[in-house]
Parts: structure tokens; sequence; C-alpha cells
């Protein structure tokens, strides 16, 4: 075997560096740099002023937790929360429930018109939130409201929809029923679509009528998609502003029967400009929506996994 010649003192050319190795990474990078800017940064610094008293005027001033501590004593809080979950327990199901419904209607083959109908649910989720809103103020104002008129003419008593603290937050979850059932709409109709029609088509060469196809095999192949609007609506339900703001404005109607998380949060920070305490509150309303997720989840997901 012929020995190997080796040039003692040659220098070793240096590797090259590759671009394309560092092509991918930059082009992701965009997103991270505004996620860091614009996302992770504001959770960050909003967790150091949480710990600080601060009105946007003098230097922050270090009070440990005892925005937190205030928080559990805060009897508007209290309210402010306990109105929001009232408020998810009548709007997410009624929105995800109404949504699935409308979806298994307008999927129907046998339905005319399915293209106008798709269009008519969904147009009020283009619809400004303000206007939304403006046009709910109008037909239920007292005493000249549309719907008022209409009881009038009936020869029934006018209602007042708006001030009467019974009634706020069901005025209130009417408003996001007909404003979002659209948008749950076509998420539950892009699940259904999904699901292959030879499945049902099957089914029923074996004997199965509509309702027992619908229960056992379309509800558990939709279930993903179920909870997945289940947890966007429940977050959805504790981001909610502009519609009570609205319709209550920012003490949230007679005897804060419309005070939600979201417009408390809203009036604390940017009207009695107490940002350390406002951003607690924020943290606070972000821990309760993350277990919340986190439940929801868990129970959504434990059949699958036994």
């Amino acid at each position: 075997m012929a020995a190997k010649s080796v040039v003692i003192g040659a220098s070793v050319p240096a590797p090259r560096f590759r671009w394309n190795k560092l092509a991918p990474y930059l082009f992701i990078s965009p997103f991270f740099i505004i996620f860091a800017i614009f996302g992770l940064f504001p959770i960050l610094y909003s967790g150091y002023i949480s710990l600080h008293e601060w009105t946007g005027i003098q230097p922050p001033r270090f009070i440990g937790m005892q925005n937190y501590f205030s928080l559990l004593r805060d009897s508007e809080f209290q309210i402010a929360l306990r109105n929001t979950a009232v408020l998810l327990l009548l709007s997410v199901p009624a929105t995800v429930g109404g949504g699935l419904l409308l979806a298994v209607v307008l999927n129907n083959k046998l339905v005319r018109f399915r293209g106008f109908f798709r269009t008519v649910f969904y147009l009020p989720l283009v619809v400004s939130l303000v206007v939304a809103s403006q046009v709910f103020n109008l037909m239920l104002g007292n005493p000249f409201g549309l719907l008022n008129e209409l009881l009038a003419r009936l020869g029934l008593e006018r209602v007042n929809f708006l001030n009467e603290p019974s009634l706020t937050l069901l005025v209130l979850t009417l408003l996001i029923i007909w404003k979002y059932i659209g948008n749950d709409l076509v998420i539950m109709l892009a699940g259904l679509q999904s699901i292959p029609p030879e499945l049902s088509e099957a089914a029923m060469v074996d004997g199965a009528n509509g309702r027992q196809i619908f229960w056992y095999i379309t509800l558990p192949l939709m279930r993903p998609i179920i909870l997945f609007d289940v947890v966007i609506s429940t977050i959805a339900a504790f981001n909610l502003f502009a519609e009570p703001y609205t319709l209550f404005g920012v003490t949230g109607g007679v005897n804060q029967s419309g005070l939600v998380a979201g417009l408390l949060l809203y009036r604390t920070s940017f009207q009695f400009f107490k940002f350390g305490y406002g951003s607690a509150m924020a943290y606070i309303i972000g821990i309760i929506i993350f277990v919340l997720s986190l439940i929801q989840l868990r129970v959504g997901t434990r059949d699958h996994e036994r």
C-alpha cells in the first residue's frame, strides 16, 4: 500500500460560512423582534410596574405585593369578576352552541341559499363595535327606543332595558350573541366540512338516523373545534370592553351591574391613572384566564387520554 504523502506546514483552508444555515433564522427574526418589543417587553414591564405605585407623572415607588393584597379586598374588583363570570356563563354556551347549530343547518345540502344565509350571519362581525352598541342603545333605549315603541303599541308597559340592573347582563349577552355568533358559525362550519362524508354515509347504510349520526359521529369529531372555540370565547369574555363602555358608560351602569373586568381595568388605569394597581389587576385577570383555559383543555381532552 502506497504511503500517503503529507505536506508539512501546508495551511488548512478555513471553513466557508454557510449562509444557507443562517437564512431561515433571518427570515423568521422579524416576528421575534416585533414580539419582543410589542409583546414580551410590555408583559414583563407590566409585572415590574405592578410592584410599584405609579401615576405616570412621578417616578414609580416600590411597594412590593401591596397592589395584589389590595385587590383581594377591593369590592369593585369582586363585582367585576362576578359580572364577568355571569356573562361568561350566559354568552359562551349561547354563542358556541348557537354557532354549532347554525353550522349544522347551513352545512346541509337540502338547505337553499346557504351562501346567502352564511353571509347574513357573518355580517355583524364586520360592523364596528361602537356602531353595534349604539344600534342596541337606540333599539332598547327608554322611552323612545324601537322595542319600547313596539311594546307601547301593543298596550304593554315600557321597560327601561339599559337602566334596569337585573337586565343589564342580559342585554349585554344579546349584543355579544348578535355580534359574534357569525364567527362561531365560520369556525364550526370549517370543522364540519373537514369531516369525511363517507362516515355519515356508512352510518346511514347501517341504519343510523340523523340524530344518531350527529351524536355519535359528528359531535365526537367536532370536539377539538368546540374546545378551541370555548377557550377563545372565554378569553374574549374577560377582554370585553367596547360593548359595555358604549352601552353603560365607564361606571358600568346602575349599581355597577354592567361593570366587567375589562371595563374596570380601563377605568383604573386610564381614568384614575393607577398604573401599578391596573397592572396588578391585569396580571390577576391573566392568571384567571390561564387557569380556566387549562381546566377547559384538561376536561375537553380527558376522554381522549383514556
